[in-house]
């Protein structure tokens, strides 16, 4: 699995697959998608049109909450592989930790036993679910946990919690979609102009030296070659500490335990699908 990914979240259908075409001519291998996304077929369209052996591309999706439940789950899965017009996935993950995420994974470790999935997954889930999926009902530990990870929700006890386990962290939403100044922190702001790089290289640079598969998005061509290039430099110790100090434990988001953002799951991605169809 590639350290660094990019992820068509929130990329619009019209856009996506020049999107996907320019970061896979930028570099990138690892192309992170989901059903929630509604543009599996367009990232689909940019995999048959690349030019990259099959073999050389890590794709991700991941099954939406109403797709949850074994049957429903396993269909869905077949038809995220229809859009993307592959014959296995190498990363499937449950998005959300809610409804019925046993049987929803059931169908994933069926799936993975079937040779159709490569590795298997969970997205979003605290370390009191990870800890419920890992050691109840199931055959095989989740591979992956990806998770919201930045300087300001560096997420460190997650990631111990998931090296217990045996589990990857994967970073969703690296720069905070710019929240809390995070382009214009000055901490970030002079260790990039120490190294000769953008705020978005250090953050993506911080994450992979922790380990962390992180994820960048960007629709411009030149900025996504300019986050896959984070390889030529490495953080010193004080650099990874400053960034450790900005880190203040919380989301910059939402909170999966709030009673009123699982009913905003729910509803969002409703409507977004009934004006999908």
């Amino acid at each position: 699995m590639p350290l660094a990914g990019y992820g068509v979240y929130q990329v619009s259908k019209a856009d996506c697959t020049q999107c996907v075409l320019d970061a896979i001519e930028a570099g990138y291998r690892l192309i992170d998608t989901a059903q929630s996304y509604f543009n599996e077929a367009e990232v689909g369209q940019a995999i048959a049109r690349c030019g990259v052996p099959r073999e050389e591309l890590f794709i991700t999706t991941k099954v939406w909450i109403d797709n949850y439940g074994y049957e429903k789950c396993r269909a869905s899965v077949l038809e995220s592989m229809r859009k993307l017009q592959v014959e296995y996935l190498d990363l499937i993950l449950l998005h959300q930790p809610f409804a019925d995420y046993y049987g929803a994974y059931r169908a994933l470790e069926e799936l993975y036993a079937e040779g159709k999935v490569r590795a298997i997954g969970v997205s979003n889930f605290y370390a009191d679910r990870l800890a419920d999926i890992c050691l109840f009902e199931r055959k095989v530990i989740p591979q992956v946990n990806q998770v919201e990870v930045n300087p300001r929700n560096a997420q460190f006890a997650a990631q111990q919690t998931m090296q217990h386990f045996g589990v990857q962290i994967e970073a969703w939403a690296p720069f905070g979609e710019g929240r809390d100044g995070m382009f214009s922190n000055e901490v970030l702001v002079g260790i990039g102009q120490k190294y000769g790089k953008s705020v978005a290289q250090v953050i993506l640079r911080w994450l992979t030296q922790r380990g962390v598969v992180a994820l960048a998005k960007s629709v411009k061509k030149e900025r996504m070659a300019e986050n896959i290039n984070i390889f030529d430099f490495t953080l010193s110790e004080e650099d990874m500490a400053a960034i450790t100090s900005l880190d203040r434990s919380e989301s910059l988001f939402f909170s999966h335990y709030d009673p009123k953002m699982v009913e905003w799951f729910d509803a969002t991605v409703k409507s977004r699908r009934e004006n999908q169809g």
